[in-house]
């Protein structure tokens, strides 16, 4: 069986090991348009764009392992369509012939429209390697930078500028930061650490456009106040990658849209990662993270492989910001109830959320053990009462 994975990203990796470990010997081909071999996301918008972390560290897996297991790197080759019939990719360069085909296209950042200058010379996003090396030598010590977005990628942009000792205004349209994914106390605590080391936050302010004609000068806001800058991060968001997929005909919702074992609507085809979404709870989910990535492409290569075992999810996330960790268990989304635990430091702290009684996530601040027991307790699916989480003097107690 001829196995093609498009998209060389950390799923397309975890993928390609996962078919070799669990014994495929066919040819397994994996098409890339970036030039770099697969390589780590997170550390882009930290380590990597402080110059701390080289590109030979970024990168999953050295030559001499692609080569060694005879999997086949096609990078800098441009999936352009897929012949669903013929069971045929169609690339820039040719063509690649399947038997099974899994598409682990990623995700894109979304850009504001050019007609709000979102196109201007000088405004970047934080996505790629391309991305972080057009913006890495603009962040120079004194320089302004305006941040548009007050989600995680914004926050640890802003958090690097920081260190590189730029003046930084960071802008967020919602009434607070972190909206859309964490609760209002956990967003207390990164607001709390961001105005600590000096950056200025504007909440509930909208965006009109970005001014300037031949490169971005600033960004004139809804309220009409303008705010001058020398550069510009938007952190707005990213758009599952679903072109490909559009082209070979598959269903679409959130994503390209898989059953549990992550099978699209073609039988041949596999989605997983970013562009994925799959049955969830009686709806639908795609998750944008490290941990899903890695989870579900083992999962489907398994499938593929014949395992026919439904896939589990247990998500997980982190952000570094400044010297503060934040990690994160299991999904908030529908929460009825929040319980804090203070930190054993200034910036530090516990969020756990709770939906009719039930634990289903944990939000740590440079709190490790919160964040390992409030894990192990939604892996196993136990819950403690709230009241218990909020008095306990021994956390690991709660896990007899």
């Amino acid at each position: 069986m001829r196995i093609v994975i498009v998209g060389a990203g950390q799923a397309a990796a975890s993928m390609a090991a996962r078919l070799r470990a669990k014994g495929h010997d066919g040819e397994i081909v994996v098409i890339g348009a970036e030039p770099a071999a697969p390589y780590q996301r997170p550390p882009l918008s930290k380590a990597y764009l402080l110059g701390q972390m080289g590109l030979d560290r970024l990168v999953l897996r050295g030559d001499d392992w692609w080569r060694d297991q005879r999997i086949a790197l096609r990078l800098g080759e441009t999936a352009r369509a897929v012949d669903a019939a013929r069971r045929v990719v169609a690339t820039d360069r040719g063509e690649a012939a399947y038997d099974a085909l899994a598409l682990t296209t990623g995700a894109h950042a979304r850009r504001l429209p050019a007609v709000m200058g979102g196109d201007l010379p000088g405004v970047h996003v934080i996505r790629s390697l391309a991305d972080v090396d057009a913006l890495a030598p603009q962040m120079r010590p004194g320089r302004r930078l305006i941040v548009i977005g007050g989600g995680y990628i914004g926050l640890e942009a802003a958090a690097v500028a920081r260190k590189l000792d730029l003046s930084i205004t960071l802008i967020e349209a919602a009434p607070r930061i972190l909206g859309r994914v964490a609760a209002a106390e956990t967003a207390d605590m990164i607001r709390a650490l961001h105005l600590a080391h000096g950056v200025r936050i504007l909440e509930g302010t909208g965006i009109s456009r970005i001014t300037g004609s031949d490169r971005a000068t600033g960004v004139a806001l809804t309220d009409g106040r303008e705010l001058p800058a020398d550069l510009i991060v938007t952190g707005i968001g990213v758009l599952p990658e679903t072109d490909l997929a559009q082209t070979a005909g598959l269903a679409l919702d959130n994503g390209i849209a898989t059953d549990a074992l992550g099978r699209t609507s073609d039988p041949a085809i596999w989605a997983a990662g970013d562009c994925a979404s799959f049955p969830w709870q009686g709806g639908r989910l795609r998750l944008e993270s490290v941990g899903n990535a890695i989870d579900m492409a083992e999962a489907v290569a398994d499938n593929i492989l014949g395992a026919d075992t439904p896939y589990q999810p247990k998500p997980w996330f982190w952000s570094d910001q400044f010297d503060a960790k934040l990690q994160i268990a299991g999904l908030g989304t529908g929460h009825d109830r929040i319980v804090t635990r203070p930190g054993d430091g200034r910036h530090g702290g516990s969020v756990w959320y709770f939906r009719d009684g039930r634990l289903i996530a944990v939000d740590a601040l440079n709190d490790a053990r919160a964040y390992m027991i409030g894990k192990r307790l939604i892996e196993s699916g136990r819950s403690p009462a709230p009241d218990a989480i909020a008095t306990a003097t021994d956390l690991k107690a709660l896990l007899a």
